[in-house]
């Protein structure tokens, strides 16, 4: 199926990483332009490489940090102009951050709200005029399945991403006029470097396939999904073929989640 990417140009935050990366790629292979964003110009320039070498495309990347506004409006503004336009936003950027409600200080939760909520809504704001310009555009917003049924010492990342998605609901009733979709994937277990961490200090003896598929995750497609299965999706999202797809979340948990 052509996804109707040629041409498009896509930023994607954090994306010289984990599904940010993937999803960067996909696009890329799909025949977009894109532009990367993450905190770490290392691992910007080598996500950017990568991308150009598997695809022989170019990846534009520029040095942000999402949770502040300055740096949200120069990613788009620097993205526009190196590419002339935009019309795909992923925001991505995003850390894990689970504890019991009364082990979150007021800092961490400003922290988390700034990167995951603000920073979304800023870059989304910086775009909208871009958008408008091209006749449209698309942004997928990244959440988790514990936005939706949270479970506890899950905070705050379950609240953040909640707002997210009432986020994403609410952008996609006020955008939708101008021809600007707006939905969100609801991650659940994706092989991250985070999960590799904790496979190395709780299941050292095991392999990878051994811990992605250990039936204590509870997932029941049986393992750990990968990046390029999310991937997949926001790449479906974002493109010609969701065309009349607004609005809406997306679960890719591997079944676990409780709500749909």
């Amino acid at each position: 199926m052509d996804l109707g990417l040629k041409g498009k140009v896509a930023l994607i935050t954090g994306g010289s990483k984990g599904i940010g990366f993937q999803t960067a790629l996909t696009l890329a292979r799909e025949g977009a332009q894109v532009a990367i964003c993450a905190r770490n110009e290392d691992d910007l320039q080598k996500a950017a490489a990568s991308i150009t070498e598997q695809t022989g495309s170019e990846a534009f990347f520029i040095q942000t940090d999402v949770s502040v506004q300055a740096d949200c409006e120069a990613a788009v503004a620097k993205t526009v102009e190196h590419f002339g336009r935009l019309d795909i936003l992923v925001n991505n950027a995003g850390t894990a951050a689970a504890k019991p409600f009364d082990q979150v200080s007021t800092n961490l939760w400003n922290q988390d709200l700034d990167l995951k909520l603000f920073g979304a809504i800023q870059c989304s704001r910086a775009a909208l005029p871009h958008f408008r310009t091209a006749g449209g555009g698309a942004i997928v917003n990244i959440a988790t399945s514990a936005a939706k049924t949270p479970s506890a010492s899950s905070l705050p990342t379950s609240v953040s991403r909640a707002a997210g998605l009432a986020l994403t609901n609410a952008m996609s009733k006020d955008l939708a006029a101008d021809g600007i979709r707006v939905n969100a994937v609801c991650i659940g277990l994706i092989r991250s470097d985070q999960i590799e961490q904790s496979w190395k200090k709780n299941a050292p003896d095991l392999t990878w396939e051994q811990f992605a598929n250990d039936p204590k995750h509870d997932i029941p497609l049986g393992r750990i999904g990968k990046t390029q299965e999310a991937a997949n999706v926001i790449a479906f999202l974002v493109s010609d073929a969701a065309s009349y797809v607004t609005g809406t979340s997306v679960n890719v948990d591997g079944g676990k989640g409780a709500a749909l």
